[in-house]
C-alpha cells in the first residue's frame, strides 16, 4: 500500500494559487490531508514544500527556513499591492543601471523592512489584506530581515538606455517579502517599481530541481515574465465575466499532461529517514528500545536513557528528529533557550 505520509517538493507553475496547485498532490496520493510550508502568489512559480497525511502537522517547523528566488520588477510604476495584479498609485521616471546597482546594494545585508499591507499578516485579530480591501488603514512596524545575496543578472533597457525591467537573484532570511524590496529599491532609484514575475528557487536545503513538475516550468527570463503578466491579465479578466454569466462547472477530466505529473509526485515523494531530516536542518537522535518507541509515543517524560544522545548535549534552541532504533521516524522533540527540552511532535501512523 502507497505511503501517504511525506514530504512533497512541487513546482508550482504560474496561474494557480499554491492551494489550488495542491490538487495534483491531493489525487495522486488519494488523501486530503496535505499543507504547504509557505505560499506563492499566483502569478509566481516554483518550490512548494507540502506535507503530506499525517505529517501534515510538520509544516510549521519548515516554514522559517531561508529562500532563494528569482524576480522580475517593473521600474516607473508602484502598485497598492506592490505587484502588478494592484492598481497604479505613483509613476515616475526610470533609473539608470548604476543608480539601480547601488540601490540593490543598499539593501543587501540586515536591513528593517516593512512588510506589504496587502499580505496575511495579522492586525488585531484580522488579516492586513482584509483590512486592506475594506478600505482601512493597515499600519504594520518594520521589521529585521536579512538578504544574504542580491545580484542582477538581467537587465531590459529603453532606447534612452534606462532600465525598464530588471531580474534580480535574492537570497533572503525567513520573513523577508520580496514586493516590499521592488518598492524600496524602487524609491532607492528615485523612481518607484513593481513585482511582475517571481521563481522561488530553494527552501532551506530543499531545491527546486528534485521537485516533482520542475520540467513543466517555463524559462524565467524577463521576456518570459512580461509575456505571462500579459496572458494573466486576459485570463484574470475572463475568470471575472464568467463568474458575472455564472457558467455551468464543467466536469474536471485530467489531461495526459496531469496524469504524468501525478505520477512524478508518487515517484518523488520523500519520506522523513535521516537524510531528509538533514536536510530539514535538524539535530538526530534515535530511540534505543521498542519500550522507549512506546514511552514516546504516548509522551512520557523525555529522559536521556531512552536515547543514543545524552539530551543535555543537544544544542539550545533546536529541533531534533527523533527515531526508533529500527531508523523510522517517530517525531520532533525542541530544546528551548533555557536548555529545557520539549515534545514538539509524535508521528503515531505510518501512513
Amino acid at each position: 500500500m502507497m505511503n501517504k505520509s511525506g514530504i512533497v517538493l512541487f513546482a508550482k507553475k504560474p496561474g494557480p494559487t499554491s492551494f489550488t496547485s495542491l490538487n495534483s498532490i491531493k489525487k495522486a496520493l488519494g488523501t486530503t490531508k496535505v499543507g504547504h510550508t509557505g505560499t506563492l502568489d499566483s502569478f509566481a512559480q516554483g518550490l512548494l514544500v507540502v506535507c503530506t497525511g499525517s505529517l501534515t502537522r510538520l509544516a510549521g517547523n519548515i516554514i522559517e527556513f531561508d529562500k532563494e528566488y528569482q524576480a522580475v520588477f517593473e521600474f516607473g510604476k508602484e502598485t497598492d499591492t506592490l505587484e502588478y495584479t494592484g492598481k497604479i498609485t505613483k509613476e515616475t521616471s526610470l533609473p539608470d543601471e548604476n543608480t539601480l546597482k547601488q540601490a540593490v546594494e543598499k539593501f543587501t545585508g540586515k536591513i528593517m523592512q516593512k512588510p506589504p499591507v496587502f499580505s496575511s499578516i495579522h492586525i488585531d485579530g484580522k488579516r492586513s489584506s482584509e483590512l486592506a480591501r475594506s478600505g482601512l488603514e493597515a499600519e504594520i512596524p518594520a521589521r529585521p530581515v536579512c538578504v544574504y545575496k542580491a545580484e542582477i543578472k538581467e537587465l531590459k533597457k529603453n532606447d534612452k538606455n534606462l532600465v525598464e525591467y530588471a531580474l534580480i537573484n535574492f537570497s533572503v532570511s525567513k520573513g523577508t517579502y520580496i514586493r516590499s524590496l521592488a518598492r524600496d529599491i524602487g524609491q532607492a532609484c528615485g523612481s518607484s517599481a513593481n513585482l511582475i514575475g517571481l521563481y522561488r528557487t530553494r527552501i532551506g536545503h530543499f531545491k527546486i530541481e528534485n521537485a516533482a513538475g520542475f520540467n513543466r516550468l517555463p524559462d524565467f527570463t524577463i521576456q518570459n515574465a512580461i509575456n505571462e503578466m500579459e496572458n494573466q491579465k486576459v485570463l484574470i479578466k475572463k475568470a471575472e465575466e464568467e463568474r458575472t454569466l455564472k457558467k455551468e462547472r464543467q466536469k474536471y477530466v485530467p489531461d495526459q499532461a496531469e496524469l504524468d505529473l501525478q505520477e512524478d509526485i508518487r515517484q518523488k515523494i520523500y519520506q522523513v529517514d535521516k537524510d531528509t531530516a538533514s536536510l530539514c536542518g535538524f539535530e538526530i537522535i534515535n530511540l534505543l528500545s521498542d519500550t522507549g518507541k512506546s514511552d514516546f509515543e504516548n509522551g512520557r517524560p523525555l529522559r536521556s536513557k531512552l536515547f543514543d544522545k545524552d539530551l543535555h548535549t543537544l544544542p539550545n534552541n533546536s529541533i531534533t528528529a527523533v527515531f526508533t532504533k529500527d531508523d523510522d521516524f517517530a517525531g520532533l522533540i525542541d530544546k528551548d533557550e533555557n536548555g529545557r527540552v520539549h515534545y514538539r511532535f509524535v508521528k503515531k501512523d505510518q501512513n
